[in-house]
C-alpha cells in the first residue's frame, strides 16, 4: 500500500455524509465500531487503485502521485466509484463491482449453480441479474423423470428466498433483476407475479419486448409465444392486450418495467461473444452471462462557474470544460485500474471481465447543475444542457480510453468486437460509459442523485428528542436570499406543500428553474432519459415518477414513447401504488383478466364483517400517560380487532387511543398483515416515554405494537421494511423515495430494490 503523505488534507465532511460513512463504508471492529477515519478510508481507496498502476511498464502516471490525484478526485466531491470499490478496496475481500449478470440454464443443476453463485456475490456486495426466458415452460415434460417443470415464476420464487438470507458485508441486503422474454410462453404469470404485494421483495422485474413485438402492438396482431428448450409455437396472443396488461401491472405497483433486448444487443460490442439477455439489478447495465463491470460517477454540480447563467450565457462558460475533462480522463483511469484490483467470487466472471474490460462513468448532480445555470429541468434548454454535457463525457471518456490503450493495450476481445470491425479506437474498455442510480454516494458528495429531478426542496429529519431539522437545497436557499425571501415560514411551508408550483407570490422565474420530481410532466422525465441514452454506451437508470392521480393511458403514451425515444428500457412509479395494492387478484380469474378491455383504476379491499362472538385477552400496559388496557379480539387465531381505553385520563387522551384502536382495527379488518400494522405504528415518539423491559415505550401506538408484536411476531424480525407502506426507512424513520429503480433514504443511505 502506498503510504499516506504527511501533508494530505483532511476531506470536508458533512453531518450528512458522516452519518452514511460510518454506517455503510468505514472499517468496522470485532465490536462493530468504526476503526477507520473518512481521510483515512479515502485514502485507502486511492491508494490501492492507484497501486495497480505499477502492473504497467508504459504507464504515464506515477502511482504516489497518482494516488494523490484520485483521493483529491473524491474527496472534492467531484467522482466517486461505485459502493463496493469504497467498501472493499485495499481490504482482503477485494470485491470491487456492483453489477453482475448470472446465466440461468435449463437444468436443475444449472439453477442451483445460479442460486449458489448469487449467493457469493451477494455476500461480497455485489447485485445480480438474471434472464429466465431459457427455463422450459410450466407444465413442460421434463424427460429424465418423467414429471411435469414448474417454471421461471416457481424458481424466480427460490433465488427471492436465498437473497433473503444473505447481507451484504452487514451493509447492503442483495438485489436482483430478473427478466423474462415477452414470446417465454409463462409470460402472463411473468408480468402478474407481484400482484400480491411483498411477493419476490428481492427482485426488480422486467419484460424483455423484442422489435417483433413491438411491431404487433402498433399493428394490433397476435405474436407467438415459443418454448424455449423446443422451439416449438405454444401460443398466439394479441400483441396490445400482453401490452396493456404490462401497463395495468405497472400502474398499479411499478413492476415489472420493460427492456428492449433487441436494442441492446444491436449496441452490445462484442456479439461474437453470445447475446445480452440481462442487465443489473437497477436496469442501466446490459450484460453477458457471467460479466461483471464497476461504475463511478462525476458530480456535475462541482463543475458549475459561479456567476454564469446557462440561458443569460449561452456561450457555454456555465461550465468549466477543461475541469471536466480532466476528471473525465481521471475518472476512466481510476475505472480500469479497478478491473485490476478486483478479485471477483468465480473464474468464470475474472475471464469475462478482464477479456473486455467494461466500465460505467455516469453522472450525478445533474439537477443541482441546472439549478445553478438556473434552466428547468422540463425545458428544451434543460435537454440542450443534458445532450451538451453527456455528449462531452462520452467523447472524452473515449478518448480517455483510447489513450489507456495505447500504453496498455485494448481490452482482449477488440479484434473481433465492433469497433475493431469498424477500425474504431482502438480501446481499452468495451464500453466506457453508463447512468448508474447514486443515492447513497450522491449523499456523501452532497449533490442530487443522478440524473434524477430533486425529489423535494426542502425536508425535515429526526434528530433528538422529538426534534426536527429542516434541511433546504442549497441553490435554492441562496435563491430565495437573492430574493430576499428566505425564513423559516416559507420553508415550513414549502415542507408542508412538497412544491412551490402553486406559491404564486414567489417570482415566475424561481418557481420555473426550482421544480421537483412530481411536478414535471411525464413526457419531461422520458425525454430527458433519452437525452442522456443518445451519448451512453450502456443505459441509463431514470425513474418516471408519476403523481397518484397518473392514468393508465400515462403509463402507455410513457412505455411507447420510450420506444420511439430510443431508450433501451423504462421503468416507471406512481405516486403511492403499492400502498394502495393491499389484495391479490384471485387464481380463478381470467388468464388476460379482461387485457384490453377498460378496468377500474384501482382496488378497494373489502372489510370483513364482525362475528356475533369473538374471544380475545385484555393486556395492562403502563404508558406515560397512565395505565392503558389494550383488548385484541381474535378470529382463526388471528387479530380481528383493538380497543385502548386509558383508566383516569383527560378526553383528549381517551379520544386518542380510541382513534387508533379504531383505525387498526379496520386495518386489520381489511386484511392487513398484522406485521404491516406493528411496522407503521412501533416507535412513534411521544412527549411521556417509560421504560418497560429493557427498552422505552415512547407512545400509545408504539405500547399498541409493542403487545402485538409479543403476541404474533416473535419469530420475525421487524427490521425489515413493511411490504404494505414502504414509504419509512426502516433504519432511522426517515421517508423514503421511489427513484432509479429503488426506495432510498436521504438520511442514512438505506436502499431497497426489489
Amino acid at each position: 500500500m502506498i503510504p499516506m503523505p504527511p501533508d494530505l488534507h483532511e476531506p470536508e465532511i458533512t453531518p450528512n455524509t458522516e452519518v452514511v460513512l460510518k454506517k455503510r463504508y468505514l472499517r468496522k471492529g470485532s465490536d462493530n465500531e468504526c476503526v477507520e477515519t473518512p481521510k483515512e478510508m479515502f485514502w485507502r481507496v486511492a491508494a490501492s487503485i492507484a497501486g495497480e498502476e505499477a502492473k504497467y511498464d508504459r504507464s504515464s502516471c506515477d502511482p504516489a502521485r497518482l494516488a494523490v490525484d484520485f483521493y483529491d478526485l473524491m474527496t472534492s466531491r467531484r467522482f466517486l466509484p461505485n459502493s463496493p470499490t469504497l467498501m472493499n478496496a485495499g481490504s482482503d475481500l477485494g470485491q470491487l463491482s456492483a453489477c453482475f449478470v448470472l446465466p440461468v440454464g435449463d437444468s436443475i443443476e444449472e439453477i442451483f449453480d445460479a442460486v449458489k453463485f448469487a449467493a457469493m456475490i451477494h455476500k461480497s456486495g455485489g447485485g445480480t441479474g438474471f434472464s429466465f426466458s431459457r427455463l422450459r415452460p410450466r407444465e413442460s415434460r421434463v424427460g429424465s423423470t418423467g414429471g411435469v417443470a414448474s417454471g421461471p415464476v416457481s424458481f424466480l420464487r427460490i433465488f427471492n428466498t436465498a437473497t433473503e438470507q444473505i447481507k451484504q458485508g452487514g451493509t447492503r441486503r442483495g438485489a436482483n433483476m430478473g427478466i423474462l422474454r415477452v414470446d417465454h410462453p409463462d409470460i402472463i404469470r411473468f408480468i402478474r407475479a407481484k400482484e400480491k404485494e411483498g411477493e419476490f421483495n428481492n427482485f426488480n422485474l422486467s419484460v424483455g419486448l423484442t422489435e417483433v413485438f413491438m411491431q404487433a402492438v402498433e399493428k394490433d396482431q397476435e405474436y407467438e409465444l415459443r418454448a424455449p428448450n423446443t422451439g416449438e409455437v405454444r401460443e398466439r396472443l394479441r400483441a396490445r392486450e400482453v401490452f396493456d396488461l404490462l401497463v395495468k401491472k405497472a400502474w398499479e405497483s411499478g413492476d415489472p418495467g420493460i427492456v428492449f433486448l433487441d436494442r441492446i444487443n444491436r449496441d452490445n460490442p462484442t456479439p461474437d461473444q453470445g447475446e445480452i439477455e440481462s442487465t443489473n439489478p437497477c436496469g442501466e447495465q446490459p450484460l453477458l452471462p457471467f460479466e461483471a463491470c464497476n461504475l463511478g460517477s462525476i458530480n456535475l454540480a462541482a463543475f458549475h462557474v459561479p456567476g454564469f447563467n446557462h440561458l443569460k450565457d449561452p456561450s457555454d462558460q456555465g461550465v468549466d470544460w477543461e475541469a471536466l475533462r480532466r476528471a473525465v480522463f481521471l475518472s476512466v483511469r481510476f475505472l480500469d485500474n479497478v478491473i485490476d484490483a478486483s478479485r471477483f467470487p468465480l473464474d468464470r466472471i475474472t475471464e469475462t471481465v478482464t477479456r473486455n474490460r467494461k466500465i460505467g462513468l455516469g453522472v450525478m448532480g445533474f439537477a443541482d447543475l441546472l439549478y445553478q445555470l438556473e434552466v428547468p429541468y422540463n425545458s428544451e434548454a434543460g435537454l440542450a444542457v443534458a445532450e451538451k454535457i453527456m455528449g462531452f463525457i462520452q467523447t472524452e471518456g473515449h478518448k480517455a480510453s483510447a489513450q489507456l490503450a495505447q500504453e496498455r493495450g485494448p481490452f482482449p476481445a477488440y479484434p473481433t468486437s465492433t469497433y475493431g470491425a469498424r477500425k474504431q479506437g482502438p480501446y481499452r474498455n468495451a464500453t466506457v460509459t453508463t447512468i448508474a442510480p447514486t443515492g447513497t454516494l450522491s449523499i456523501i458528495a452532497g449533490c442530487s442523485s443522478g440524473v434524477e429531478p430533486l425529489f423535494a426542496l426542502c425536508f425535515t429529519r429526526n434528530i433528538l428528542d422529538g426534534e426536527r431539522l429542516t434541511e433546504v437545497n442549497p441553490y435554492f436557499e441562496a435563491a430565495l436570499a437573492r430574493e430576499g425571501l428566505a425564513d423559516h415560514e416559507l420553508m415550513d411551508a414549502v415542507v408542508a406543500r412538497g412544491s412551490i408550483q402553486d406559491m404564486d407570490f414567489l417570482p415566475l422565474d424561481l418557481r420555473r428553474v426550482f421544480v421537483t420530481a412530481m411536478d414535471i410532466e411525464p413526457v419531461w422525465h422520458l425525454r430527458m432519459q433519452a437525452a442522456f441514452q443518445r451519448h451512453t454506451d450502456n443505459a441509463v437508470s431514470k425513474t418516471v415518477n408519476l403523481p397518484n392521480a397518473a392514468t393508465e393511458k400515462d403509463i402507455r403514451d410513457i412505455y411507447w414513447l420510450a420506444y420511439k425515444e430510443g431508450c433501451k428500457g423504462v421503468t416507471v412509479y406512481r405516486d403511492g401504488c403499492k400502498s394502495q395494492q393491499v389484495l391479490a387478484t384471485g387464481e380463478g380469474q381470467a388468464k388476460m383478466d379482461g387485457a384490453g378491455q377498460a378496468q377500474p383504476q384501482g382496488r378497494v379491499s373489502s372489510v370483513r364483517k364482525r362475528p356475533d362472538v369473538v374471544e380475545g385477552f385484555t393486556q395492562k400496559v403502563q404508558t406515560g400517560l397512565g395505565a392503558m388496557y389494550l383488548t385484541v379480539n381474535e378470529v382463526d387465531g388471528r387479530p380481528f380487532e383493538v380497543f385502548a381505553t386509558i383508566g383516569k385520563s383527560g378526553r383528549s387522551i381517551t379520544a386518542k387511543a380510541e382513534a387508533i384502536g379504531r383505525l387498526v382495527s379496520l386495518a386489520l379488518r381489511s386484511g392487513v398483515h398484522v406485521r404491516d400494522v406493528v411496522a407503521q405504528i412501533k416507535g412513534i415518539g411521544g412527549e411521556h416515554p417509560v421504560f418497560r423491559g429493557k427498552g422505552l415505550l415512547l407512545s400509545i401506538p408504539d405500547a399498541i405494537a409493542w403487545v402485538l408484536e409479543k403476541r404474533y411476531l416473535q419469530d420475525e424480525h421487524l427490521k425489515e421494511i413493511s411490504d404494505l407502506d414502504e414509504k419509512r426507512c426502516p433504519e432511522c424513520g426517515e421517508p423514503l423515495v421511489f427513484q432509479e429503480g429503488c426506495l432510498m433514504c436521504a438520511t442514512c443511505g438505506f436502499s431497497r430494490c426489489g
